[in-house]
């Protein structure tokens, strides 16, 4: 009887809808052929180097153009308790304990471990929710205070926690994660009160727009330190296996957190630690650290939507245990 049910999850496993929609599969593929791109050519990808920052940008009025935030508040109403604890753990207390975890096992990481822990959780969080089954009211509250706070809490961490490793202005990155994430946000609430009408083209044709942004974004970035990665390909290896070990972590706290609570709010909880922005932090830690950081942050768009996987298999499991 065991034999079987081991079969039948296994073959539930296999023909569950995979987590790599087309769009996902071709977004994953831009982003590494760019990079490919910028590290071989550099002087091509050196002609992109002041658009990082405005692609940013770019995307992420795109990605807020989906958030209403009359449902953030709705959904603020019903989890304000949980909400406020998650987030504290999440911008502050997490980032805290993987930093010096990754210090005294991969000191090399620790930084990447750190700002990739300690920024907002992604704008797409919502939809990966949906493909789980998670609480989404959830996540879209979460994306929402996690976008406010983080140009504030990301730098503080990094002076209090890193201050020996990092000798950068906090006002600087604070301007910049601010600019960054705020002048979007204000941009879509203006214009949805201003031409509304215009909005809609746009996100019609969103998707093609994303994929333009993050190859400027990647040629922008990374062929600056061409040189490094030519002269030490096996960072691009132990980048992706950090990134992959990164994720684990985020959906085993994001369940472990919840684990009294609804299955959903489980999923919830490993959506909004696991889909992060590591898009921000390639282009904010590219302006103020070396090519490490922004490396690990590309390669961490590969468990991004592979993280799907286990998660849809938690669900089954624990739905079939019930």
């Amino acid at each position: 009887m065991k034999d079987v049910d081991k079969i039948s999850a296994l073959w539930y496993f296999m023909s569950m809808q995979t987590p790599f929609r087309l769009n996902d599969l071709l977004l994953v593929i831009v982003v590494i052929s760019s990079m490919t791109v910028a590290i071989i050519f550099p002087d091509f990808g050196s002609l992109f180097q002041v658009l990082p920052v405005y692609c940013v940008m770019a995307n992420f009025f795109l990605s807020y153009l989906s958030i209403e935030l009359g449902d953030v508040w709705k959904a603020l109403k019903g989890h304000s308790g949980q909400i406020l604890a998650f987030t504290v753990m999440k911008l502050a207390v997490l980032p805290i304990i993987i930093y010096f975890v990754f210090y005294y096992v991969a000191p090399a990481y620790a930084l990447s471990a750190l700002l990739l822990t300690g920024v907002s959780t992604g704008v797409v969080a919502p939809l990966i929710s949906n493909m789980v089954k998670g609480n989404s009211s959830l996540v879209l509250v979460v994306v929402v205070i996690t976008s406010a706070l983080a140009p504030f809490t990301l730098p503080t961490l990094i002076k209090i926690v890193a201050a020996k490793e990092v000798a950068i202005s906090f006002f600087s990155m604070l301007r910049m994660l601010a600019l960054v994430i705020f002048v979007p946000i204000i941009a879509v609430e203006v214009l949805r009160r201003l031409t509304p009408r215009l909005l809609t083209p746009v996100m019609k044709r969103q998707f093609p727009l994303s994929l333009v942004f993050f190859a400027l974004i990647n040629l922008g970035v990374f062929y600056r330190y061409a040189p490094f990665f030519k002269k030490e390909p096996s960072v691009i290896i132990l980048a992706t296996v950090v990134a992959f070990g990164l994720a684990a972590i985020y959906c085993i706290v994001g369940i472990f957190f919840f684990r009294k609570s609804t299955l959903s709010n489980q999923l919830a909880g490993a959506v909004m630690l696991g889909n992060l922005n590591n898009v921000l932090v390639i282009v904010f830690s590219s302006e103020f650290f070396g090519p490490v950081e922004p490396m690990v942050a590309a390669m961490y768009m590969i468990p991004f939507f592979v993280i799907v996987i286990p998660l849809r298999y938690y669900h089954h499991l624990k739905t079939k245990a019930a």
